[in-house]
């Protein structure tokens, strides 16, 4: 890892505006996806299913690319990726066949497995050991400002537009992403590619010490999983679909302001300050969607949903990181994206056949007993720690 103290560093400014353009790419489709495919085949079902096949197959993906990493050139993996997500973005371009399209989902969940984890690594690799909250909190910022404002931009696009216009944006921000990728240097961390050695699949796919962690983080986006992809449908429901955008866009500001302080929290006070005040937040702005009736407590409720999305997220991602050795950063990020997509995959999935039932209102209301949970677990298994209240940065690192 970088002994200087320096965070942003040309490199480092590189990777965020990477990952900040690709979360956006893709997330512009997580939304677009079930949206158009609810609108055409009015069936919440199926449009869940087009984020679930997505996020499946980023999650099968990882666990390949946590062992791979300390074999791989990953330059020339991330630009293969990069190129690899615009031709299958652009594939996808008129098509209507839903078994074409749920392919294409896969493809390009492939593609994000590869690179969400690559991009974390190559950041978690270069940002200072002291400054490690820090740089999580921005990196995380950036993702998570893609990931808001993806579904705000590709609701506006479809509403006013078409799905296909949808389709061209985004496959441009990934051909954008591709080219910034050819200016990416070879991590300084990363040895040249070895042969792979024996059992290094087993040893680099899982680790026990991150797994807490990131079933938290899996507990958080199932209620994720919900507000990206149904929260037009709500808003359709309501007579307030106008706001939803606007939704996504105060969750995307108050992120911007809340990850660097709850990053520097992170590294000066630990985890626990941050944990459980943000996500009574989450709980606060899902019950203000399980209520709406308005634009003004659809708006309140972004505000307090960024909050917690905002430093929830990226605070288990650095308590991740931290708690594991050097060389299993990779598999620690590896494991944290897996658990985000598998959380967004049961929420997208189960709360849309939910809400073929009960209605849009009540999955909002059900969403908050995950947070609950992982206050609960949280608590009993993490959250007493007293070790780990603090990043042990000098011992991992």
């Amino acid at each position: 890892m970088n002994d200087s103290s320096r965070l942003w560093t040309k490199q480092f400014v590189a990777i965020v505006i990477m990952a900040f353009l690709f979360f956006l790419c893709l997330q512009l489709l997580t939304a677009g996806f079930p949206a158009f495919i609810t609108e055409v085949k009015d069936n919440p079902t199926e449009g869940g299913l087009m984020t679930t096949v997505f996020m499946l197959a980023a999650i099968c993906t990882r666990p390949f690319i946590g062992s791979l990493i300390h074999q791989i050139n990953i330059k020339m993996m991330s630009i293969f990726s990069f190129a690899f997500v615009a031709i299958t973005v652009g594939l996808s371009y008129g098509q209507e066949s839903i078994s074409f399209l749920i392919l294409l989902r896969i493809f390009h969940g492939i593609g994000f497995g590869i690179m969400s984890t690559i991009l974390a690594t190559m950041a978690t690799n270069i940002i200072p050991k002291k400054k490690l909250g820090e740089g999580i909190g921005y990196y995380g910022l950036a993702t998570s400002v893609g990931t808001s404002m993806g579904p705000m931009l590709g609701l506006a696009v479809l509403q006013y537009f078409s799905f296909n216009l949808l389709l061209i944006i985004s496959a441009l921000l990934a051909v954008i992403t591709l080219i910034l990728s050819f200016t990416i240097k070879k991590p300084q961390s990363a040895a040249a590619p070895k042969k792979m050695e024996k059992g290094a699949f087993k040893k680099y796919a899982f680790d026990k010490t991150a797994f807490i962690p990131c079933i938290l983080t899996a507990f958080f986006t199932i209620t994720l999983g919900g507000v990206i992809s149904f929260l037009r449908e709500l808003g359709k429901e309501e007579n307030i679909s106008g706001s939803v955008s606007l939704f996504f866009l105060v969750m995307a500001i108050v992120m911007v302001v809340a990850r660097p302080i709850s990053g520097r929290l992170f590294d000066t006070f630990g985890h626990k300050l941050i944990i459980y005040p943000s996500t009574v937040c989450g709980i606060i702005g899902l019950f203000l969607l399980a209520i709406t009736h308005s634009s003004w407590t659809l708006l309140l409720a972004g505000l307090f949903y960024g909050i917690a999305y905002g430093t929830v997220t990226p605070t288990l991602q650095a308590i991740a990181v931290s708690i594991v050795t050097k060389d299993k950063q990779g598999t620690a990020n590896a494991m944290y994206f897996s658990s985000m997509d598998l959380g967004m995959a049961i929420g997208s999935t189960g709360l849309g056949l939910l809400a073929s039932y009960t209605g849009y209102h009540f999955i909002y209301g059900f969403s908050i007993f995950c947070l609950v949970a992982l206050l609960i677990v949280y608590t009993l298994l993490f959250g007493r720690k007293k070790s780990l209240d603090v990043v042990p940065a000098t011992q991992n690192m």
